[in-house]
């Protein structure tokens, strides 16, 4: 059963006014356990991924009625997949990540031992944006409980019935100690974000990620923050541009283009321009013949990113870009796939993440324009090469910086367990997923052990005995 949205059971004022009694509470329980086995961590990862198991079809539901219409299948592919995967992967592996790690003691130094302990840090936020509202509410959960951590998840106010079932969910399994679910408008949001966590990660916006930073500092709170940006795709000289059309266009049609991650322009050579443009409509309408009434065609998630997009295509279009829309209208917010060329930096769809179905193309000399084309702006999350030389893809990854890079294909780096992901500047900064995400909700500590022989008086005072000038000459040369 989808959520009952007009069941929520705190107005913002009351969430914001508990939100602290709340961390209090997750504190207490933390310090009361604060290092927890490991058995006892993976139950919790299990408890968890038995409760999506069970769920999916009312957590499918309640996704599609935010959406308004949400493919079943990119939910499971892109929301409950990548979760159970990442369970499954993080279960197998706590007890070898928690176990300590030996370090060299040099020989100045001995006898000692040396080892670093990772040690949970305590109470985690995670702030959730609503385009993927069970997976990046989920992926930063595996994290932070396979730490050994308490965690508070921030729901988004973009997707009610989503994050109202979570909430119901979570509580089922998980006291209000280990996991709890905030739900409430922005205000609530920025009022999480100033609680003293001790590790906070958000999944959104840039410009709201400021936000996120600058609240966080009046506790020096450290911060992971995934923030998206201009995910360039870069099709070469010489890749069929069936190939290359098929995958960018997979990876622009999952969630609509709402993905933080999704391929926002792509650079194609000058001469190959109108090829890729025919392949590229080749290619989206067979995987869509048409959008009226079809269920694997995912909706914007509100009227107002419907207004954003359509302002967008306004904007190029009264500066000079040609658009060529691929279907003739839209059904509800179902927005068509629309290339937009002719492109340049003035348009607010090349300033600004576009979030969606709109595909601007601009084209290139060589390579090395686009290499530059790429650097000149700010840096991405991920980035696309597309070309089966094998010398042109090591200087894709010598030549660029991104957060993420995907040869050959769009979005799937994200969903590998063993890889870090994460943004660089603009597009974020720390990394979570797998062993990275074990870490990042991690305070690595450095551990010394010496026992009753002690030869460090050697180097006390009084200075100058003959020893202390032997180690001198020794180590300092």
């Amino acid at each position: 059963m989808v959520a009952d949205i007009a069941a929520f059971p705190l107005q913002n004022q009351q969430q914001i006014n508990e939100l602290d009694v709340l961390f209090q509470r997750q504190r207490a329980a933390f310090r009361a356990n604060p290092m927890p086995a490991a058995e006892q961590r993976i139950q919790w990862l299990q408890s968890l991924r038995q409760l999506l198991k069970n769920e999916q079809q009312a957590l499918i539901q309640a996704i599609s009625a935010d959406f308004s219409n949400r493919s079943a299948d990119e939910t499971l592919l892109a929301e409950l997949m990548p979760s159970m995967l990442g369970i499954h992967y993080a279960s197998k592996r706590i007890k070898k990540w928690m176990k300590p790690s030996k370090r060299a003691v040099g020989v100045a130094f001995q006898p000692a031992s040396a080892k670093v302990v990772y040690q949970p840090l305590g109470v985690v936020g995670v702030i959730v944006p609503w385009n993927y509202p069970l997976f990046l509410a989920v992926g930063p959960l595996i994290g932070a409980l396979g730490a050994g951590n308490r965690v508070m998840i921030k729901m988004s106010e973009s997707t009610p019935a989503t994050s109202l079932l979570f909430k119901q969910l979570m509580a089922k399994i998980f006291p209000e100690d280990l996991v709890s679910v905030v739900l409430g408008e922005a205000e609530v949001g920025m009022a999480f974000s100033k609680l003293p966590f001790d590790h906070l990660l958000f999944t959104g916006a840039t410009s709201i990620g400021k936000h996120v930073m600058r609240a966080a500092a009046e506790h020096l709170t450290p911060v992971t923050l995934e923030l998206g940006g201009k995910s360039p795709a870069i099709v070469s000289a010489d890749v069929p541009l069936a190939d290359a059309a098929e995958r960018i266009a997979f990876g622009k049609s999952v969630n609509a283009g709402q993905t933080c991650v999704a391929p926002d322009y792509v650079l194609v050579p000058k001469d190959r321009v109108d090829g890729f443009v025919e392949a590229y409509r080749q290619v989206v309408q067979g995987f869509y013949p048409q959008l009226t009434d079809n269920p694997d065609y995912t909706a914007i998630i509100n009227e107002r990113q419907v207004q954003r997009l359509q302002g967008y295509l306004s904007d190029a279009e009264g500066k000079g870009a040609k658009l060529v829309p691929l279907y003739p209208q839209a059904q509800g917010r179902r927005l068509p796939h629309t290339l937009v060329l002719n492109v340049n930096d003035d348009m607010k769809l090349m300033q600004d993440e576009i979030f969606g179905p709109l595909l601007p193309i601009v084209p290139y000399e060589r390579l090395e324009d686009a290499f530059a084309y790429v650097n000149d702006r700010p840096r991405p999350l991920a980035l696309y090469y597309f070309g089966y030389d094998k010398g042109e893809q090591q200087r894709v990854l010598h030549e660029t910086h991104s957060g993420g890079v995907c040869i050959n294909d769009t979005l799937l780096h994200v969903a590998q367990d063993d890889m870090p992901f994460g943004g660089v500047g603009p597009s974020g900064m720390g990394h979570y997923h797998g062993h990275e995400g074990f870490l990042t909700f991690s305070k690595a500590k450095g551990v010394l052990v010496k026992q009753r022989f002690n030869a460090s008086k050697t180097i006390y005072p009084p200075y100058g005995k003959a020893l202390q000038k032997l180690a001198y000459k020794l180590f300092i040369r």
